[in-house]
């Protein structure tokens, strides 16, 4: 079975149970290929949840889902060590996120110094605790959900913490006929209950490593650049994409561009990434906010403000 062949099945089992949201399936779809975390930002109750467990169920991998709640410790995430009288030594006991697929449900309702817990876990695909490091066996996905900060009882995730994920998606809410399908799906039974897997964690691995194969000419590798340091010179934005935003910009253009069927990457494909790579990474100034701009307009001036290269298969 083939690349394509494997990507198009996960998609469209996910669909069964996450109706009409194909491209946000996708973006889950190259944020995994590119080893990365996804943050999905939105109102409850639009399938965020479903998304993650649908994933993992899809893929035949482990799943844990930590729901994150303010009194919950860092401890229940990593994992802590307790004595053994019989041996005399101290047993590992294994934290939630010791999982291939993880949910961290609700990720801003919890204090900044447990949200922090997840961030070796996230960048080194480890835990260490009381010394000891533990490997996280891959493929390996933090699926983060955040209701909007405007909502009592939510604490906003640090730009440490921010910086973190590969994207940030948003579901939104789906529209009439689209409502009127998923509750006649749901009231009879959920989906979830009957899915099974289509695809290996090895595919996904085999898969992650024919992304970085493809090619990526030296304009579009300057292209990517450009449009990541405009929005740190954008007088509106008082910290702009990182570094880190420049490399997964990159990545995920090549995964894009496999998912595509190409083995190139073409500006079009930076420019269909580069919003949902960069957004959640930009701090509007004071004067922006006065001025109701938002990340994604900061998106749109670094596109339209930076030449692209002539599109060519290099």
């Amino acid at each position: 079975m083939n690349k394509h062949t494997i990507l198009e099945r996960i998609v469209e089992n996910v669909e069964r149970v996450i109706v009409d949201k194909r491209y946000e399936i996708e973006l889950t779809i190259i944020t995994l290929l590119c080893r990365g975390h996804l943050l999905i930002e939105d109102v409850p109750g639009v399938g965020k949840t479903s998304l993650a467990s649908a994933l993992a169920k899809s893929l035949g991998c482990s799943f844990q889902r930590i729901q994150f709640t303010p009194d919950i410790m860092p401890a229940d995430i990593t994992g802590f060590s307790v004595f053994n009288p019989k041996t005399g030594d101290f047993d590992y006991r294994p934290g939630a996120i010791l999982s291939q697929i993880v949910l961290a449900d609700e990720i801003n309702r919890t204090s900044p110094k447990t949200q922090s817990s997840l961030l070796e876990a996230m960048e080194e695909k480890q835990v260490t605790v009381d010394g000891k490091t533990y490997r996280i066996k891959e493929p390996f996905m933090v699926l983060a959900t955040q209701n909007p900060v405007e909502y009592l009882g939510t604490y906003p995730l640090p730009e440490a913490q921010m910086d973190r994920f590969f994207m940030r998606i948003s579901l939104g809410y789906p529209s009439l006929v689209e409502e009127m399908r998923m509750v006649a799906r749901m009231g009879k039974e959920s989906p979830l209950r009957s899915l099974r897997p289509v695809a290996a964690g090895e595919d996904i691995a085999a898969i992650q490593q024919l992304v970085s194969q493809v090619h990526v000419d030296a304009k579009v590798n300057e292209y990517i650049v450009a449009l990541v340091r405009h929005t740190r010179e954008n007088p509106l934005v008082s910290l702009g994409a990182s570094p880190r935003a420049s490399i997964s910009l990159y990545k995920a253009a090549q995964a894009w561009a496999m998912y595509s069927g190409r083995d190139y990457v073409l500006p079009d494909d930076v420019i269909q990434m580069a919003a949902h790579v960069m957004e959640h990474r930009i701090v509007l100034t004071q004067e922006g906010r006065l001025k109701k701009h938002t990340q994604k307009d900061i998106v749109r001036m670094a596109i339209e403000g930076v030449y692209a290269p002539v599109a060519k298969r290099w």
